[in-house]
């Protein structure tokens, strides 16, 4: 079961006015599932996109930059589930063409304008003509309030669809943002098997769209990790349609500071779902690292101890071997750290004082916050005033069972 993640109601999703959204059953994996999604997007929405930094791009990847670099507006996205038409060569490539010119010629618009997007089973064919089946299906049932259907139409092994959405009044403007995720598992920074997508009616121009959403993948789908693995599909988009009448033109501009902050909340929120519904996960970890001298070193022992096997096993099992994160912090890549300045907390208990076991601290009270559903775990390197905070789940018996039958 998720870590305390709470079922999906469709009451507390906003409409986000320009944004509207379809779903279709294509039975690209499993008969009876909603698995295609159609997004579409009204006149002059920006749109900014961060994707996998994984060499084997996946073709719906590769199609989707070379679309945001055409500069012409984005009118749709369109995003399967159960295969990810990835290490598919060129045959993968020209499915993923297809997808965006059946979308424009069923919608009048240019192929150019089509974002596609895929997600399941990396190296077989995407059975394109299920996709393309589908497509007038999707197309009728899009809807203004379509987001709770959208979450699980991008679900694979998830288990529960995921959701954030507020409202916030923003110089006198009422801003509606709205966004759904997916991911379970192969979850690493850079980033992970993911799809993200947001939806808000405040408006920015492309470059300063590209350039925060940049910034909040690095605070909030680049800060998880479920297994250390990163795949080939992963895709953060936001979508910014003006319909608010909120005008934001640069960093400067009254405004920026509130809805960067509003932006941050529902990315944040998004990731730490896709954590809290690890494959087979129990536990929930945030991972603070302070101290730093540099956010790269921060990030480097954020990490390590964010995919240790080692460290996530022992939090499964409610054991304090606490060693395990000191060792972690140890290989990291820190090549100058002074070991005998760092500290280590478990929850409001004091594990390891100036790099050694703290005199005061006792097995029990570590045992104690270890069998709490959620732990924060807190490494001050005591180098500098920079810190870095990530989110990981444990490692279960679930999470082999899940992926040792994953295509079945």
């Amino acid at each position: 079961m998720p870590v305390n993640l709470q079922p999906l109601d469709a009451s507390l999703l906003h409409p986000v006015p320009g944004i509207q959204l379809g779903y279709a059953q294509a039975g690209i994996k499993k008969p009876g599932r909603k698995d295609i999604l159609l997004i579409t997007l009204s006149e002059n929405t920006s749109v900014a996109g961060v994707f996998t930094l994984n060499r084997f791009c996946a073709a719906p990847v590769q199609v989707c930059k070379e679309h945001l670099a055409s500069n012409t507006s984005i009118k749709a996205l369109i995003i399967n589930t159960g295969n990810a038409n990835a290490g598919t060569g060129e045959t993968g490539l020209r499915d993923a063409r297809q997808t965006c010119q059946e979308v424009a010629a069923m919608m009048h618009w240019e192929a150019s304008q089509i974002l596609p997007f895929s997600t399941g089973v990396i190296l077989e064919p995407l059975p394109i003509q299920k996709v393309i089946q589908a497509l007038p299906e999707a197309k009728s049932h899009l809807v203004d309030d379509g987001w709770f259907d959208a979450a699980h139409a991008i679900m694979t092994t998830d288990t529960v669809p995921k959701a954030y959405s507020l409202q916030r009044n923003i110089e006198g403007h009422l801003i509606s943002m709205t966004g759904i995720s997916k991911g379970a598992g192969m979850i690493h920074p850079n980033m992970a098997t993911m799809l993200g997508y947001i939806g808000t009616d405040a408006k920015l121009p492309p470059a300063l769209l590209q350039e925060l959403t940049k910034e909040i993948a690095d605070l909030s789908f680049n800060a998880i990790s479920i297994d250390g693995d990163t795949s080939t599909n992963d895709s953060f988009i936001v979508m910014a349609t003006g319909k608010s009448g909120l005008q934001i033109e640069n960093t400067q501009s009254k405004g920026y500071t509130e809805f960067r902050a509003m932006l941050l909340e529902t990315a944040q929120q998004l990731a730490q779902q896709i954590v809290r519904d690890g494959e087979g996960a129990t536990k929930l970890m945030t991972v603070h690292v302070k101290g730093g001298k540099t956010l790269e070193e921060c990030q480097l022992v954020g990490e390590a101890i964010s995919h240790s096997p080692l460290v996530k096993t022992a939090f499964f099992a409610s054991d304090p071997n606490l060693g395990r994160i000191l060792a972690a912090i140890g290989y990291a890549g820190i090549k100058d750290l002074d070991v005998n300045h760092v500290q280590l907390y478990l929850g409001d208990v004091w594990v390891a004082k100036d790099g050694g076991r703290n005199p005061n601290y006792q097995e029990a009270d570590g045992q104690r916050v270890m069998k709490e559903a959620e732990i924060l775990i807190t490494v001050d390197l005591g180098r500098g005033s920079i810190e870095r905070t990530m989110w990981t789940c444990d490692f279960s018996h679930e999470y082999v069972s899940i992926n040792a039958d994953y295509r079945s």
